[in-house]
């Protein structure tokens, strides 16, 4: 199959893309390099600088049979110091993909969504079904993409599925042995941040250790990059024409902060300083996904463990020359 990734230079697009590579799939990347890095456009893939405004429709023109859409800005602070420009890009660049797609006879699409789109949750594991309360512009985009996706189902056509990840972590290992891994600027993610204290960096900063919780850290429900590319191919393959599916992504169960710092401490072998500071506003204790549609539905559930996904992550950075 011929297929686009947009935002393939990114973290979980590049990964998505070679794993598309390695499955034998015909892949182009689109990607402004605005957040992206050319060197994590895998081989075997062909890259085409530039934005979807500008040229999705004469990358899609050339025989592109569906599109794998990560292209979006994706730091929540920034979303509410700028509304406008996440507004812009994520929702207005997408419907620009989104018309592009039509007007192409492109119908199928997978859609790298959001957890964000839940808010505060009223309980966990969250479901599908649970109420959608965006707390920040940026998950209020993610929402507003996933509505614009059932409406181009049930008007055009499109078989789209929205995948909505709770927190990607690790590092992917191709067989000719790049590493593809996050290296975002600023750097916002706790795995990649804790190994940064470890290779040299300062104290990790915990945003607030009085949660109801059993050490007081907030918990956060990991998934490794991996197991989201996976689910990519499999929501691929079962997009069918006029339906939109919408899956969460997580193990369905919830890792304190200072249990990740534990791990990252087993994983590098070294003492990695911490800094309790005050809480983040609007940081719910607790945020943990049910994927049971998508087990039931399409069979995936995820295999590597949180122990793997530090592991990998401390690979990427050792790849990179960070000791």
């Amino acid at each position: 199959m011929r297929v686009l990734v947009t935002g393939g230079a990114g973290y979980i697009g590049s990964v998505v893309a070679a794993l598309l590579v390695a499955a034998g799939h015909e892949v182009t990347v689109l990607d402004d390099l605005s957040t992206g890095h050319a060197d994590a456009v895998p081989a075997g893939a062909t890259f085409v600088k530039g934005t979807l405004r500008d040229d999705a429709a004469a990358v899609l023109s050339d025989g592109i049979e569906a599109v794998l859409h990560f292209a979006a800005k994706s730091l929540v602070g920034e979303s509410v110091a700028n509304p406008a420009k996440y507004w812009s890009n994520n929702l207005g660049g997408t419907l620009a993909l989104l018309e592009a797609m039509r007007e192409m006879r492109v119908r199928t699409i997978v859609f790298s969504s959001s957890a964000a789109v839940y808010g505060e949750p009223e309980r966990t594991p969250i479901s599908e079904t649970d109420p959608t309360r965006p707390t920040s512009p940026y998950g209020e985009t993610k929402l507003a993409v996933d509505t614009a996706l059932t409406e181009f189902a049930r008007l055009y056509g499109f078989g789209a599925a929205s995948l909505r990840y709770f927190n990607v972590a690790g590092a992917y290992h191709a067989a000719d042995g790049h590493w593809f891994g996050e290296r975002h600027n600023p750097e916002t993610h706790l795995i990649p941040t804790v190994l940064a204290s470890a290779v040299g960096g300062g104290p990790v900063q915990i945003f607030g250790d009085d949660y109801p919780t059993l050490d007081g850290t907030c918990l956060r429900d990991y998934i490794h990059v991996d197991d989201v590319a996976d689910a990519h191919l499999l929501a691929l393959d079962a997009c069918r024409a006029g339906q939109h599916k919408v899956y969460n992504l997580g193990h369905g169960a919830g890792f304190s902060v200072y249990e990740v710092i534990d791990v990252c401490r087993q994983v590098t072998g070294r003492d990695i300083a911490t800094e309790v500071v005050p809480r983040r506003p609007g940081d719910p204790a607790v945020l943990v996904a049910s994927s049971e549609r998508i087990e039931a539905e399409l069979g995936w559930h995820p295999v590597r463990d949180l122990h793997a996904m530090a592991a990998d992550a401390w690979a990427f950075t050792q790849a990179r020359g960070l000791r």
